[in-house]
């Protein structure tokens, strides 16, 4: 089963907001998460708070079924509506929807039109905003795809993660890689000018011939963006229990290194740019804006059983499992189960975490008297250099690598 969340605080059951996280709410870019729980099956390496028809036993409770999950859903972002308009009763137009799962496309897509037309009737869309869902390549059809984009949708995010079919079998994924490129192609036809590929890497038995073969079939559907991921196997995952009983061998972190090492000399090659330690764009535009609010500390509603959310150094996280879920949405309460208030110390150690990891670097305002002094060794050891007028961190490709010791050394 998925990961249990953290204790925290208690939440209020009316989902209210201090005063101080609202102010400024709307002068920073807003983004709201919709959380789709619904898998066909569970894959062996993930954690996520997804649930597949079995898990979720009598589809006629409220929200452990697809048919009636929307409507849980739009309940909460009414309340999200009514909890951010109450300090200055006005509400922040939403700069991205990312909706992601489980597998948002085995909702019906009229019902993922209608919790964007939710986002758009209650808040208000930017010009030009962003508008994502994830899915599975055998998730969709070419009129799904045509619904959706005429819904708004703006781009779609596929789960490829291998193109070779005995990786895929040991990550439990369905999908013949050959629907891969049929899929990327009907969102081409149905008007998605943003197309993202998700691969995963250091599957057990995966050669670095057998990662080159993937990313090359990636490359040669040419997406905008592309993700890579090392696997990691995950407490409590069927994974990580075949790794304690030695059916399988644990990821290698050697391996691993050549690996993204690989990707990063392909893609660049081809003409992506890293902008984020695991994700590539063919250019600005094409990154994705909304994990950059995330990376960056914006503020996001995160709609959905397990979401998570953050307003104004305020983070909550709702009840895991859809029915309980629903319960409390549909009968006006809010679904959050826990939050926390973060102080100023928090708030800069996690910007020290995320905005390193990114091609914009971190600016060395952020660290503290030990942290800068530190800044020269990492400089040294060839694992960052400073950009521009010297008072930003960026990290090399070695760094990358080592992302997590670099953090920890500027984070004393």
């Amino acid at each position: 089963m998925p990961p249990t969340l953290p204790a925290g605080d208690p939440a209020p059951p009316d989902g209210r907001l201090p005063t101080d996280a609202l102010r400024g709410l709307g002068d920073r870019p807003f983004g709201v998460y919709l959380h789709v729980p619904f898998c066909a099956v569970r894959c062996g390496y993930c954690d996520f708070n997804t649930y597949t028809a079995d898990e979720l036993g009598p589809v006629g409770r409220p929200g452990a079924s697809r048919a009636t999950y929307a409507d849980a859903a739009l309940a909460e972002l009414r309340l999200a509506a009514d909890v951010l308009a109450a300090g200055t009763g006005r509400l922040p137009e939403v700069a991205t929807v990312f909706v992601g799962g489980g597998t948002p496309t085995l909702l019906a897509s009229v019902d993922l039109v209608r919790l964007l037309d939710g986002v758009r009737t209650l808040f208000g869309l930017a010009v030009g905003a962003e508008v994502t869902t994830e899915a599975n390549p055998d998730s969709v059809t070419p009129e799904a795809l045509v619904e959706l984009r005429e819904g708004g949708f703006t781009r779609v995010s596929y789960g490829m993660q291998s193109a070779v079919p005995h990786v895929l079998a040991t990550l439990d994924r369905t999908h013949d890689p050959e629907r891969v490129p049929q899929a990327v192609a009907w969102a081409r036809a149905a008007g998605f000018g943003q197309v993202s590929l998700d691969l995963i890497h250091g599957t057990p038995g995966e050669s670095l011939a057998a990662w080159r073969t993937s990313l090359a079939s990636a490359l040669a559907m040419r997406p905008d963006h592309v993700s890579a991921y090392a696997l990691v196997v995950e407490p409590g995952t069927a994974l990580a229990r075949q790794v304690a009983r030695g059916e399988v061998a644990a990821p290698d972190d050697d391996q691993a290194a050549a690996s993204y090492e690989l990707a990063d000399r392909q893609l660049a090659r081809a003409g992506y740019g890293w902008y984020e330690v695991s994700s590539w764009a063919t250019g600005p535009a094409a990154r994705c804006r909304h994990n950059l609010g995330y990376w960056r500390g914006a503020d996001w509603w995160g709609v959905g059983p397990g979401a998570h959310s953050h307003v104004g150094g305020v983070r909550w996280w709702n009840v895991k499992h859809p029915a309980a879920y629903a319960l409390r949405t549909v009968a006006g309460a809010s679904p959050a189960q826990a939050r926390e208030l973060l102080d100023g110390e928090t708030r800069r150690v996690e910007r020290v975490l995320l905005e390193a990891r990114l091609s914009d670097g971190l600016g060395l305002d952020v660290l503290d008297e030990p942290g800068r002094a530190a800044v020269p060794a990492v400089v040294a050891d060839g694992l960052a250099e400073l950009a521009g007028d010297g008072s930003r961190l960026v990290l090399t490709l070695r760094g990358r690598l080592l992302a997590d010791a670099v953090v920890r050394r500027l984070l004393p």
